[in-house]
């Protein structure tokens, strides 16, 4: 018997039975259409994590100052006196690796104008943080290197701060309060969004000159510490080469030999790349191995139902064994039959998953990617179950006896 045959007796015998076979046929849609639908809510979070980490900056290297300890207990990265300026400046005239530096220090401060106020993140930095950031002002200008030199009260605010203070005023010429000292506003940022890591738009921007001496209360005498610098290498193929020409200039300058520990910490935009690949990586595989489950429980479905079909149709199976149906033309009828059921779960369940996917994004605002590879998976998968939970009815009813099939009622 030709396999065409053997397709229309498989496809009759589901036509038959309409509605089982709809019911059986369910658990294989909902299975794929969730595979398909969580696969693409793990692939979009990979790539809003990318996006995230990309938006801070180009051939990133982030230099931390070493933690603090209170009764043993870490302040965190950034507390202890461990950077200063003078380093900053070190690794902009020695590393050849390195492009831009921009040393940074910040502290939550209020902020007060026209007895509107708002606590917010005051960054001292230098004129060579938007390059380095990729993130420049929307209006007005950022504060360059002669305002930096003397002092100067300026500051450039972060959009969401800009509208926390000033509402629908343009900000630019105003001056804003900031513990005691007023500052002239020079420009607006543009929208950057939060990330994981921090609201990019609730930040105002000052010289670092002026944070040490009209802010944060330090002064030459208490010495030029930073928190934390922000170094740009020359292009992506520098950034490792960048990591080991800072990692020992500190060593030199701060004195640290082995076994010493380094009173920093370097971390490069590829370390948070892979990073969060990782994360997101276990998160979509939890999520399509969730989803798989649904699968199985579809497949333990076509099985039961094809055995109830088998024990049915027994005495068609006998007839058809007497008129010299082989072994093979009656397991592979059943095959085909459990095989049609899953595929054609199959692709209702892939077109039910992309029409999810688009739903998810579109109502929840929440990235969605449906990749090609996806979808070729889930259908592969919906093919293996049908082989794989029908081989065994179908030899069942292959080994039936015909004499015993006949005798069926």
């Amino acid at each position: 018997m030709d396999l065409w045959e053997l397709v229309k007796l498989a496809w009759q015998g589901i036509v038959n039975n309409r509605l089982r076979s709809g019911l059986t046929v369910l658990g294989i849609i909902i299975g794929i259409a969730a595979v398909i639908a969580l696969l693409a809510i793990g692939q979009g979070a990979k790539l809003e994590s990318e996006r995230q980490i990309q938006a801070l900056g180009s051939n990133l290297v982030f230099v931390m100052a070493g933690a603090a300890l209170s009764g043993h207990v870490s302040l965190g990265l950034g507390s202890a006196s461990t950077l200063t300026w003078e380093d900053a400046q070190a690794i902009r005239d020695v590393c050849p690796a390195v492009e831009n530096v921009a040393p940074g220090l910040d502290s939550l401060q209020q902020a007060q104008w026209a007895g509107q106020n708002t606590n917010t993140n005051i960054a001292g930095t230098v004129p060579e943080y938007p390059i380095i950031r990729n993130f420049y002002p929307a209006r007005g200008r950022f504060f360059n290197q002669s305002e930096v030199d003397h002092n100067a009260r300026v500051c450039v605010l972060g959009e969401t701060v800009a509208n926390n203070l000033f509402g629908t005023v343009s900000p630019i010429g105003k001056q804003i309060l900031i513990r005691g000292e007023f500052f002239d506003v020079i420009g607006v940022m543009e929208h950057k969004g939060a990330t994981q890591f921090r609201d990019m738009d609730d930040q105002i921007f000052v010289p670092l000159s002026t944070a040490y001496n009209r802010i944060f209360g330090l002064n030459a005498a208490t010495g030029h510490r930073i928190q934390f610098l922000l170094v740009q290498a020359k292009s992506q193929d520098d950034i490792l080469q960048a990591q080991f020409q800072i990692t020992n200039l500190l060593r030199l300058r701060h004195k640290i030999r082995p076994p010493m520990v380094d009173d920093f910490r370097i971390r490069t935009q590829m370390d948070l790349l892979q990073t969060a690949e990782s994360i997101t990586s276990v998160f979509t595989v939890l999520l399509g191995s969730t989803a798989g489950i649904s699968l199985i429980v579809g497949g333990i479905g076509i099985m039961n139902i094809m055995l109830v079909s088998v024990t049915e149709r027994t005495r068609e199976i006998g007839i058809r064994k007497a008129v010299g149906a082989r072994f093979a033309d009656i397991m592979w009828q059943f095959i085909i039959e459990a095989s049609v059921l899953s595929m054609s779960g199959g692709m209702v369940g892939i077109v039910l998953g992309l029409v999810s996917s688009h739903t998810i994004s579109h109502f929840l605002q929440w990235t969605t990617v449906v990749t090609p590879w996806s979808v070729v998976l889930a259908f592969a998968v919906s093919v293996a179950v049908g082989l794989f939970f029908g081989i065994y009815p179908a030899r069942q009813a292959a080994r039936l006896d015909p004499i015993v099939a006949l005798r069926a009622e």
